[in-house]
């Protein structure tokens, strides 16, 4: 016999039950038929999944193993197909994505500040999934990020607000001969090797690429990773930059700098489904996402120095100027 969701949702019914007789009725099949199909999904699983007494079923072991992966798969499949995550008896949760950066973080440490927040986390790396998400309908709200020249397509279905823009810095090693410099050319950087995240969907790292060929160099990229703590290894042991928002901790032998001429920016967003449950909300999740993001900034003298130089030179937020920072495909936050 092959293994088929129908025999996962069975193995999942008995448990939730508690008892093949309870089972075969939610079912609506007789308990003999039940208990031969069961017997069936044992002899194919290769173990026995319920122990049997007089009192009901228990999952032996094995069973347990079974029951967390069959859980898991029909969720799994669920959520494909419908977009919505199963009922758990709790009130309905709005969903919020993002990439894990001081944006988001900012954002739902204030959303859950409210008594009563029902809100699920899904985060992903790439800007272009999670508005595919939310278009098909797997998400309320999101927050995006885009590129100067790579700006997201956003659907009818979707609204969206700018909430900052930010300057990609770079990341480097404090022993690096440019580390003193307060803003690094990054045509100074075309021997170094780098470390990048991976593509994005939204533009990165096109946009790196394109504005190191512009600096004259095509980059040496020997690693790509989104894991922060193994980036941070490379760069303090010398092995490479990397570009980084400019909220990314210095310190443990890195620094931080602003590029010079600020060639590389990235926009924050945040978009919701005019259909979702977080539409109301829309206004407040940008405050909220804009308080986040100047939060995340103020803590950071490197950014604080950058802007002062510029006098308030630096494009401001809005819908056809959208304000500065760095791509959560970037080195992380």
């Amino acid at each position: 016999m092959q293994l088929e969701l129908r025999h996962l949702r069975t193995l999942c019914e008995i448990s939730d039950a508690g008892s093949l007789s309870k089972a075969a009725a939610a079912l609506g099949v007789s308990q003999p038929a039940l208990t031969a199909q069961l017997q069936r999904i044992e002899s194919t699983l290769g173990g026995q999944v319920y122990r049997r007494s007089r009192l009901g079923v228990t999952p032996t072991p094995f069973g347990q193993f079974v029951l967390i992966r069959a859980r898991s798969a029909l969720q799994t499949v669920d959520e494909l197909m419908t977009g919505v995550m199963p009922s758990t008896g709790h009130a309905a949760q709005a969903r919020l994505g993002g990439y894990a950066n001081p944006v988001l973080s900012g954002l739902l440490r204030r959303l859950f500040e409210v008594p009563g927040a029902a809100i699920t986390v899904h985060t992903e790396h790439s800007p272009r999934l999670l508005l595919d998400l939310l278009t098909s309908r797997r998400l309320d709200a999101a927050t995006l990020v885009d590129y100067p020249g790579h700006e997201l397509p956003i659907p009818a279905s979707v609204g969206v607000r700018p909430v900052a823009v930010e300057p990609v810095f770079v990341a480097m090693a404090a022993a690096h001969p440019l580390a003193s410099l307060d803003e690094v050319p990054l045509a100074r950087l075309g021997d170094d090797s780098w470390v990048l995240s991976p593509p994005d969907g939204a533009g990165w790292p096109e946009c790196f690429v394109a504005a190191c060929r512009d600096a004259g160099f095509a980059p040496s990229v020997r690693h790509i990773m989104i894991e922060v703590p193994m980036i941070r290894v490379l760069i303090a042991g010398g092995q490479a930059v990397s570009p980084c928002q400019a909220t990314f901790t210095p310190g443990d032998g890195i620094v931080v700098r602003p590029l010079a001429g600020t060639p590389l920016w990235i926009r924050h967003l945040v978009a919701w489904r005019h259909d979702g449950s977080l539409a109301h909300r829309a206004d407040e999740l940008a405050t909220l996402a804009a308080e986040a993001h100047e939060e995340a900034l103020s803590g950071h003298p490197v950014y604080a120095a950058w802007r002062a130089r510029r006098s308030g030179a630096a494009p401001g937020p809005g819908p056809g100027r959208p304000a500065p920072t760095a791509p959560p495909a970037l080195s992380g936050s």
